[in-house]
């Protein structure tokens, strides 16, 4: 979604006053910064779905920080203008490159099941039967412990330059404080959301004022968010994870605020102030795959990304996609993908919990194993999972992308799960929680099932590739279990198919995640492609759209050339520190 800053440069902020009420944007209001989906030059390059997150990041690059810095101001200021994909009430796995030691870096905030969680948490103790993802969805009982101030911290911690809260959060709160104007998308994405925003006193106080989504042009103001960012500024993490906040957390879960006269039927959760208090973020080894030459690196378990992506891009790595008929290129694209969801479907989930054969997933003989099984014509889904050799069984949506002149670079996705995450604001706090428990399965006895204290799995694909030992490309995508193929759609769309960088995020989408049908953008659908495919067998569902990418790419010489959607979510924002001149 794309928002826009009322007054950027505030020297002081009233956070006096309700939750954010909006008004028509008036003729004080300060022009946004330019939306442009790429930009090319030197010093540090950011990429986020919206130019003020953007901005934020490079400013902050041009005040001496570094890619870690620009990422945590960034991600401060979409959890003000992309609130429902995003924020300090959900998760996260973030990919960090440390250019002085040549050291790749993860760090899993995951949102983590509270303590007293059971397994059979999402089976209805009356009927026996799952209770409906519906009611999941909108309830405190979907509501994980939120880890993304944890995962900042501890980016700050141990590579960042500044390493004072106060500074990387001022762009936020100077953005919640004064507000920022209404675009379409986010006006949309709220009269999606009205009818279980309403339940909530909280919540359309905040994105209802009078009963209805703000107007295209209006301003939506966050002075309750403004003020939480400043509590924090000033007395750090523990602010959020321990005392009122943490109280009122917990209140919101287990007692949802509803608004008088609501009738809807909202289960409350099981987090506890032990479980905020407790709560720890994990560094996680990356998952490494080689592809043409290139070291593609991803995020492990208890995200799937990684694995998932690998385990294609191996089996893909058998046939010559770039000699191809575009046609037959993408017939195998979409079998290598189907083939990978079904292994991802079998064997991932937190590895604290289950053993992940994560280096048979990955391994060469395995994808050979699985390449072997893509015919000439469509397979009927759902496909059976593979067995990956025993031996080798170990014991393991928004996205930004950024980097610095030092040659750090940070590939970040985080997020509150759907759109709107559990649809309840903290009252008085200004932010939506997650319901990212969903992603578990509802059955007990999967890797993937309920447990106490478990991350549920996740399709998170922050994504950084090396050739002869240096980044040469970073990207990542919102998107659900989307996220996966649109990463791997885009790395085939610039490794294979040669297309740029800026092409590989805006060409057409297609997702085949061992369904029945594949999903494809409305724009696929018509062309040469898609007939072809047809004619191999293939049924596709049409889509709006698929992920909103952003990426960085490396060109040389300090010199980056950062690209987000031209389009998709209204179109993303991409900036340079010092841009190239013609």
């Amino acid at each position: 979604m794309k928002a826009r800053l009322l007054a950027v440069c505030v020297a002081s902020l009233a956070l006096a006053g309700g939750a954010g009420t909006g008004s028509l944007a008036g003729s004080t209001t300060v022009p946004p910064p330019p939306k442009q989906p790429v930009a090319v030059g030197s010093g540090g390059a950011a990429a986020t779905v919206d130019p003020l997150a953007t901005q934020a990041a490079i400013r902050i690059l041009r005040k001496g920080g570094n890619a870690v810095d620009a990422a945590v101001a960034a991600a401060a200021a979409l959890g003000v203008v992309e609130p429902y994909s995003c924020g300090i009430g959900g998760g996260g796995f973030m990919l960090v490159y440390q250019a002085r030691t040549r050291h790749l870096f993860t760090i899993d905030s995951r949102e983590a099941a509270p303590a007293a969680f059971p397994p059979d948490a999402f089976i209805d103790p009356v009927t026996g039967k799952a209770v409906p993802f519906a009611d999941l969805v909108t309830s405190g009982l979907s509501t994980g412990v939120p880890g993304t101030l944890l995962a900042w911290q501890e980016a700050e911690r141990r590579f960042g330059r500044i390493k004072k809260l106060s500074r990387l959060l001022a762009p936020a709160i100077a953005i919640a404080g004064s507000g920022f104007v209404v675009d379409q998308t986010f006006h949309d994405q709220t009269a999606d959301n009205a009818q279980r925003f309403s339940a909530f006193a909280s919540t359309s106080a905040l994105y209802l004022p009078g009963g209805e989504p703000l107007p295209v042009g209006a301003v939506q103001r966050n002075p309750d968010l403004a003020g939480t960012y400043g509590l924090i500024a000033r007395n750090g993490v523990s602010a959020f994870y321990r005392g009122p906040v943490a109280h009122a957390i917990v209140e919101t879960v287990q007692h949802p605020p509803l608004a008088s006269g609501s009738k809807r039927n909202v289960r409350p959760g099981l987090l506890s102030a032990a479980d905020l208090s407790a709560y720890r973020v994990k560094l996680r080894p990356p998952t490494r795959v080689d592809y043409r030459g290139y070291a593609v690196f991803g995020m492990g378990p208890p995200s799937s990304g990684g694995s998932t992506v690998g385990e294609a891009l191996n089996i893909l790595e058998g046939f010559d996609l770039h000699g191809m008929d575009r046609a037959q290129a993408l017939h195998r694209y979409v079998e290598a993908s189907r083939l990978a969801f079904a292994d991802r479907g079998a064997y991932l989930g937190d590895p604290d919990f289950v053993p992940v054969p994560l280096r048979g997933l990955l391994s060469k003989q395995f994808a050979a194993e699985r390449r072997a099984q893509i015919g000439t014509t469509a397979s009927k889904s759902p496909v059976p999972p593979g067995t990956p050799p025993a031996d080798l069984l170990p014991r393991s949506t928004t996205h930004l992308t950024v980097s610095d002149r030092f040659g750090n670079v940070v590939s970040y996705t985080f997020t509150i799960e759907q759109t709107g995450g559990n649809g309840i604001v903290v009252p008085g706090y200004g932010f939506l929680l997650n319901n990212e428990l969903t992603d578990f399965e509802t059955a007990t006895g999967l890797p993937n099932s309920p447990a106490a204290g478990k991350r549920p799995r996740s399709s998170m694909s922050p994504t950084i590739v090396f050739s002869k030992g240096k980044p040469v490309l970073a990207l990542g995508s919102p998107g659900g279990s989307t996220i996966i193929t649109t990463v791997l759609q885009i790395l085939v769309n610039r490794l294979d198919f040669g297309m740029t960088l800026p092409e590989a995020i805006a060409a057409t989408r297609i997702s085949q995640r061992n369904s029945a049908t594949t999903q494809a953008e409305a724009a696929f659908l018509p062309t040469a492609e898609a007939g072809g495919l047809k004619a191999l067998g293939h049924a596709f569902s049409s889509t709006p759209e698929i992920g909103a990418a952003t990426g960085i790419e490396f060109l040389g010489g300090g010199v980056a050339q950062a690209a987000a959607e031209p389009v998709r979510r209204g179109g993303g924002s991409a900036m340079v520190v010092t841009p190239r001149t013609p």
